[in-house]
């Protein structure tokens, strides 16, 4: 059993200045407490499988099979210009959608429960509940992390190669982190006072698939719908991977700068949002 009680000296302030910085200060100061719970909520996904950790890549990677059959081979779904061509190319072209969306749809469906799932910390004062959701986005991160490895290496045995761009790829997923991060934050402090949230966020979860380029490109779309793609984060960040890994493009630096503000502003309004409501979560649960 882990002792995850921090030590009172350590206690976070959560005053209406709470931002962004401050979580990440108490994050580095209570980074023993962050692994715990970590490696505790890896414990917990996996706990009584045979397989554990494989699960997170044998997953997707079932998934990516009946999906490109379904395209590929059904409706013989080709890319364009850009790729596709043939079905192991549209099968890493699908793969690396379903990664970046699989991501993030893991945080969104989690986060409405995630304090209703931790009850027994909410009434210690001294636990900082800010850290739960970013131990989740964390741990969706590090499946992230090896569902992409797991891409590299097919992209360089079975596809055209790497190139140096693939080195940029931290940089482009940094936008999404700060995006899932800070809807993280704002679903699970509104999961507490609002319990239909968790059976609303599943819909909602589906239609995010399908309202991202993760089964079609945008250039597939007409002109006046791929105007709004760009206001999308998930679009533009599956658009800027596929081209680093797949097509050996470096980012269009304009939209990835737009992400990141846009991830940055969610961020730290989902920490503002979730330190101004959790002084009421005793009083709801």
């Amino acid at each position: 059993m882990f002792d995850l009680i921090p030590p009172a000296n350590t206690q976070p302030k959560l005053g209406q200045d709470w931002l962004l910085y401050r979580f990440l200060r108490e994050s580095w100061l209570q980074r023993q407490l962050f692994l715990k719970l970590l490696k505790r909520d890896f414990a917990e996904r996996y706990r009584g499988s045979y397989l554990g950790l494989l699960w997170s890549l044998l997953l997707p990677l079932l998934s990516l099979l009946v999906f490109t059959f379904f395209f590929g081979v059904i409706f013989r779904l080709r890319w364009g210009e850009r790729g596709g061509g043939s079905l192991s190319e549209l099968a890493l072209i699908l793969f690396v959608g379903m990664a970046l969306y699989n991501f993030l749809a893991e945080c969104l469906s989690r986060a409405p429960g995630l304090i209703l799932a931790h009850q027994n910390y909410v009434k210690n004062v001294i636990f900082p509940l800010e850290m739960l959701p970013a131990v989740m986005a964390t741990s969706a991160l590090l499946t992230l992390a090896a569902t992409l490895s797991v891409i590299l290496l097919l992209q360089e045995t079975l596809g055209s190669g790497l190139s140096w761009t693939v080195l940029l790829l931290p940089f482009l997923v940094l936008p999404l982190l700060l995006f899932a991060l800070g809807l993280s934050w704002f679903l699970a402090a509104l999961g507490v006072y609002i319990r239909d949230i968790q059976q609303l966020i599943v819909p909602l979860v589906q239609l995010l698939m399908f309202m991202s380029p993760v089964f079609y490109p945008i250039s597939a779309l007409p002109e006046s719908v791929r105007y709004w793609f760009q206001f999308n984060p998930l679009a533009l960040m599956i658009e800027q991977t596929r081209g680093i890994i797949l097509f050996n493009q470096p980012p269009a630096w304009g939209p990835y700068l737009f992400c990141l503000g846009v991830g940055l502003l969610v961020a730290l309004l989902g920490a503002y949002w979730f330190a101004r409501t959790r002084r009421g979560f005793a009083d709801v649960l």
